[in-house]
């Protein structure tokens, strides 16, 4: 059973590359990237409460005023991982800011596999797992240096922002991980997936309300929306897959390789999406640096999963 979850996490990751080109379209047609993502986190939180409908779990919802409070609020950690971006993107340059994000990844998950935190069983830190998240870390950088070249020195010499990244990293497989704790509690995953999403929704539109409250940004369009691909709405689709494989993927082969497959899946397809520039986004060479750094992810999540 193990097992089954490398490929379903490989692809799970690389539906986070559709959901970058998916979002970049609705932000664009709504010319705001709060609103785009509400939207796309309402899609995601209708979709997964439909199929929670028709597999029959939707019932389980009701044992949810009876779970510990915090194992419900996962779902905010996605408001902070967007708010993150769109605040380091402009600072860090969207390249490094990515490779900042697996490495806090990584190294939450790795804490959380280690001292076995939220209910995680404790695996201790082994060689097997302590090589393979450097594997996973050392290609994260190549991929960095390869994609950015040198405007990735400048970008590192801001340690606020750096700090920042990793921590919005971290927050994604705690994410998971409560949100493991939250389907122990319910019992149904796709019921699961739907609470996580509606937090975030709530959650992101709180964030737009309050940017359109205290800056002068203007207020999101809907004009552009009806003129978007079709595909632009798929972001709530690949984010439903992801929430949902990583949460059911950590209790299974821990949080180390479910994240560590997850970041070698997104990082294969964006070499493919930025090869043939789909989903309208520019095409940019990739690099033989890139590729290794690709390749050292990939042995990274193969020890890990060995281990």
């Amino acid at each position: 059973m193990e097992t089954l979850f490398i490929p379903i996490a490989l692809l799970a990751g690389g539906l986070l590359a559709v959901q970058a080109g998916a979002n970049a379209q609705l932000a664009k047609a709504t010319g705001s990237p709060f609103a785009a993502t509400a939207l796309q986190l309402s899609v995601g939180t209708s979709l997964l409460l439909l199929v929670a409908l028709l597999t029959g779990t939707l019932s389980a919802l009701a044992g949810l005023p009876g779970v510990v409070w915090w194992h419900a609020i996962g779902g905010t950690a996605s408001a902070v991982y967007v708010v993150s971006t769109i605040l380091l993107f402009p600072r860090l340059g969207a390249v490094v800011s990515v490779g900042l994000f697996i490495a806090g990844q990584m190294l939450a998950s790795l804490g959380l596999d280690g001292f076995g935190l939220l209910g995680l069983p404790a695996a201790g830190f082994d060689a097997a797992a302590v090589v393979g998240t450097l594997l996973v870390l050392a290609g994260a950088a190549a991929i960095v240096l390869g994609q950015a070249g040198g405007a990735a020195a400048p970008a590192l010499s801001k340690p606020g922002w750096i700090l920042l990244a990793l921590a919005a990293g971290a927050v994604l497989p705690v994410q998971g991980a409560v949100n493991a704790l939250l389907r122990r509690d319910l019992g149904a995953p796709f019921a699961v997936g739907a609470v996580s999403f509606l937090v975030a929704t709530l959650a992101m539109a709180a964030v737009l309300l309050l940017v359109l409250a205290l800056t002068r940004q203007p207020r999101p369009k809907l004009g552009g929306v009806a003129a978007m691909p079709w595909w632009g709405w798929l972001g709530g689709f690949a984010g439903a897959a992801y929430v949902t494989t990583v949460f059911t993927a950590i209790p299974a082969i821990g949080a180390a390789a479910a994240v560590g497959l997850t970041v070698a899946g997104q990082q294969v397809a964006s070499v493919f999406v930025d090869r043939h520039g789909w989903f309208r986004l520019p095409r940019r060479p990739v690099s033989a640096l890139r590729l290794a750094g690709v390749l050292a992810l990939l042995a990274g999540v193969a020890v890990i999963k060995l281990a």
